[in-house]
C-alpha cells in the first residue's frame, strides 16, 4: 500500500462533495493496490477464465462508488473493497454453477499462496459458495475474525498489513487469523 493513507483519505472524504476529476484522481491512486488485490484472488491456472483481475478491479470500483459512499478513511474504504470482492466472486461462482456445462466443475480461481494450500487453493463454484457461507457464519460468531479473513484471503494482506488497516496489533491478528482458519477448516471439512 503504496500510496499515502492521508492523500487516499482526503480524496475518500472528498467524493460526496467534488465530482468526476476526484474519482478519477482517486482511482490512480488506489488502482494499483486495487488490482495487486484482484491479482492475489484471480491467479489463472486455466486459459479459459474469463473472470480477470482488471474486470474484478473495475467491478468492484464501479460497485463501491455507485452510490454516494461516506468512507471513514483508507482503511474502511479497503475492508469495505474486501467484502465488495468477496461478494463478485460469490456471484461469479454461483452464475458458473448453474450454467448447464462445466458450471459445476469450473474453478474460480483465487488463493493464497503463502500459505494454508489446503484451504485457499484453487475452488470449485460449489467450494466458493461453501466458504462464503462459512464466512457469513463466522462473521455472525466474531466480525472483526471475519474482517480479518476477508483482508487474508480477499484482498491478499499481510497480516501486518491487517493490523495497520484494523488499528489493532500484529499479535491480535496473528491469534485471530489462526483461530478463524482453525474454525473455518473444521466447518468446511
Amino acid at each position: 500500500m503504496s500510496d499515502s493513507s492521508d492523500d487516499i483519505t482526503r480524496l475518500l472524504h472528498a467524493l460526496g462533495h467534488s465530482g468526476d476529476q476526484t474519482r478519477e484522481e482517486l482511482l490512480r491512486k488506489i488502482y494499483r493496490e486495487l488490482k495487486r488485490i484482484a491479482a492475489n484472488q484471480l491467479r489463472a491456472e486455466r486459459n479459459d477464465h474469463t473472470l480477470q483481475p482488471t474486470a474484478l478491479v473495475h467491478e468492484a470500483y464501479i460497485r463501491l462508488l455507485g452510490h454516494n459512499p461516506n468512507w471513514e478513511d483508507r482503511s474502511h474504504f479497503y475492508a469495505t473493497a474486501a467484502k465488495v470482492m468477496r461478494q463478485i466472486l460469490v456471484d461469479y461462482a454461483r452464475t458458473r454453477a448453474a450454467q448447464k456445462r462445466g458450471g459445476a466443475g469450473a474453478q474460480v480461481l483465487f488463493r493464497d499462496e503463502r500459505e494454508d494450500a489446503a484451504l485457499f487453493g484453487y475452488r470449485t463454484a460449489e467450494e466458493v459458495l461453501a466458504i462464503d457461507d462459512a464466512l457469513s457464519e463466522l462473521g455472525r460468531k466474531d466480525p472483526r475474525q471475519c474482517a480479518i479473513v476477508e483482508l487474508r484471503f480477499f484482498c491478499g494482506l499481510t497480516e501486518d498489513e491487517v493490523a495497520r488497516l484494523l488499528g489493532i496489533s500484529d499479535r491480535t491478528v496473528k491469534r485471530d487469523w489462526t483461530a478463524a482458519r482453525a474454525w473455518l477448516f473444521g466447518r468446511l471439512r
